[in-house]
């Protein structure tokens, strides 16, 4: 059977059943564990090579953000407004009393769009093929159970990598619906072509080392330069494509930037919160478009 949120997104009933679970879990997870010290674990020969393209992407990532400051307001609700209380965040009936990893930005208030610089974060990473809404709900569990394990508390957002969604919000090839799965190119366990990947982030590099924790990769993911929408409602993946679409039409607005990964989502709310409420933003990783040889030439000495 097919139901509509009070927003208007249409969703499955017993997708909002799964859904509910996992937002239950997620605020049992966001106040069961404690931060301590973990006991380090070797770093497998796909890690590592996992790293290697990571500093490369590093390397990229940083460049793109010299000169930027960590949040700038670029278009949407120019007057949208967050209120830091402490850890806590308030933007109108949205809050966020989840601590933040060290060194994020402040989240994105609902209907306005910024461009954001985000640093290295350590992530324990679960990817998939299954449909993104599912893929929440099995990833949660191996997730879970790392952080208990570790004895991690959790912070907030849960990010979300939507692997099978190009950066205009269509579904890429290697992604063909299949039932309630995608065919994807490689394997599902953190390759560029699985579906989606599910993340739970580390408030420091401190508190475990990288490494394979059976399907939970732990990884320090590279700075990122982000074009962000805010959104308010329930979680899902036609929710992000909403985001998306306003996106795009930003990047369409200006000459500087352009889209250069997959879509991604920040998820910030358990169940404590209604879905009407809930925070989130959408993003699309971003980069400087390069010069043509023409403008470079032409650029006057005293203006470089």
């Amino acid at each position: 059977m097919i139901g509509r949120d009070t927003d208007g997104v249409t969703w499955s009933q017993g997708l909002r059943a799964r859904a509910g679970m996992v937002l239950a879990l997620c605020g049992v997870a966001m106040g069961a564990c404690r931060a301590q010290d973990a006991a380090p674990t070797p770093t497998s020969d796909h890690t590592e090579s996992r790293a290697t393209s990571a500093e490369q992407d590093s390397s990229r990532g940083t460049k793109d953000a010299e000169g930027l400051a960590p949040l700038r307001r670029v278009g949407g609700d120019q007057d949208a407004k967050v209120e830091k209380r402490g850890e806590h965040y308030y933007a109108g009936v949205c809050s966020i009393t989840t601590p933040l990893p060290v060194g994020y930005p402040e989240p994105t208030p609902p209907g306005a769009i910024d461009l954001k610089v985000y640093p290295s974060v350590r992530r324990a990473e679960v990817s998939g093929t299954t449909m993104p809404d599912y893929g929440m709900y099995q990833g949660f569990f191996p997730l879970f159970n790392h952080i208990k394990k570790r004895e991690i508390a959790m912070t907030s957002p849960v990010e979300m990598d939507y692997r099978m969604l190009k950066a205009d919000g269509s579904q890429t090839r290697d992604h063909e619906r299949s039932g309630d799965a995608y065919k994807a190119t490689e394997s599902d366990a953190g390759e560029k072509d699985a579906a989606w990947t599910m993340s739970f982030l580390y408030r420091n590099n401190e508190l475990g080392p990288t490494g394979a924790d059976g399907r939970v990769e732990v990884r320090d993911a590279e700075p990122l330069v982000v074009v962000s929408i805010g959104m308010k409602g329930s979680y899902m993946t036609a929710r992000v494509k909403i985001g998306v679409a306003k996106l795009n039409g930003w990047l369409e607005s200006q000459g500087e930037w352009e889209a250069a990964g997959p879509v991604r989502a920040l998820y910030y709310n358990g169940p404590d919160v209604a879905r009407r409420d809930q925070w989130s933003e959408v993003q699309l990783p971003v980069r400087r478009k390069a010069k043509s040889t023409g403008e470079c030439e032409t650029t006057p000495a005293a203006t470089r």
